[in-house]
């Protein structure tokens, strides 16, 4: 018993230290073993490796696949133009220099990104504050970025890093100008508003006036047209009456009568006093044209 205790115990010990010796490196990684505190060596074949047991070696894996560091907080940046703008960034870089990389910024990527990203503004401080808005925003937006890329190459040497890409997301005007920019893009759209509303008004003054002339026109030329019928009218009128009134003089002075009884007995509530003998009532006392006080009426021709 104690006998099968002891290989058991044996084979735990046997694996322990094959276990504390023995370790995989992925593709995706460099490994570094460390000898008592300093770096021995730096595996890039991923595989399956041998080193010695702790605390004689150690060793610390660092991620080879490019990285990303995202502008954390962008400050305003003045172009030639004295504009504050604020520029949003990112970089791609990735490990080349295990040893270099370890000595500088140790194994941790956020102390790499706490001195890298300083330098990355500065370098685009320089490259903005060269140009207009303009460029920046436009003509000019790619060359910026490969300019702040070659500045970057030579200060990552000392990180053991290298600058894959470097890349502007977003510009932006400050909050200030912003709100400036705004107001006046405003101002201008409402400029532009006012001066289609009094084109709009003034062209309906216009065609409401001519709407207005040619109305004065057609009601002038209907009153006209209108007149000349009445009078053309009133002399054909005439015409029949005196023809009328020719032929019978009697009958014609009776019906002058009537039309004078007519408009003087218009309303019921008109009263008039006058002389029963005057001359006015001759038609009502004679009885007509034909009455007993009335001349004889002409004989017609033969």
């Amino acid at each position: 018993m104690n006998r099968i205790v002891s290989v058991v115990v044996g084979l735990l010990i046997l694996f322990m230290i094959a276990s504390s010796t023995l370790f995989v490196v992925d593709q995706r990684q460099f490994a570094v073993v460390y000898s008592l505190g300093e770096i021995k060596e730096v595996i890039t074949e991923p595989g399956l490796k041998f080193k010695l047991p702790p605390p004689l070696q150690n060793v610390v894996f660092l991620d080879r696949r490019v990285q990303t560091l995202d502008a954390a907080d962008p400050r305003p940046i003045f172009t030639a133009e004295k504009k504050s703008l604020v520029i949003d960034w990112l970089v791609k870089w990735r490990i080349v220099d295990s040893r270099q990389y370890i000595r500088n910024s140790g194994t941790q990527l956020r102390s790499l990104e706490t001195r890298l990203s300083p330098i990355v503004q500065n370098a685009l401080n320089e490259e903005v504050t060269k140009r207009t808005v303009r460029a920046v925003l436009a003509t000019e937006r790619e060359k910026v970025m490969q300019d702040v890329r070659k500045r970057l190459e030579e200060e990552a040497k000392q990180f053991g890093i290298e600058i894959v890409d470097v890349r502007v997301k977003r510009v932006d005007f400050a909050a200030n100008i912003t709100e400036a920019v705004y107001n006046r893009m405003k101002s201008e759209r409402a400029r532009v508003a006012n001066e289609l509303r009094s084109t709009g008004a003034a062209e309906g003054e216009k065609i409401k006036a001519d709407a207005d002339k040619q109305r004065e026109v057609i009601t002038a030329e209907a009153y006209r047209d209108a007149q000349k019928i009445m009078g053309e009218g009133d002399a054909k009128a005439s015409v029949l009456y005196s023809e009328a009134f020719g032929r019978d003089p009697q009958f014609a002075q009776f019906y002058r009568s009537l039309d004078a009884y007519q408009r003087s007995f218009k309303n019921k509530g008109d009263v008039m006093v006058l002389d029963p003998s005057s001359p006015f009532f001759n038609a009502m006392r004679n009885g007509g044209p034909g009455g007993p006080g009335a001349p004889a009426a002409p004989a017609p021709k033969k």
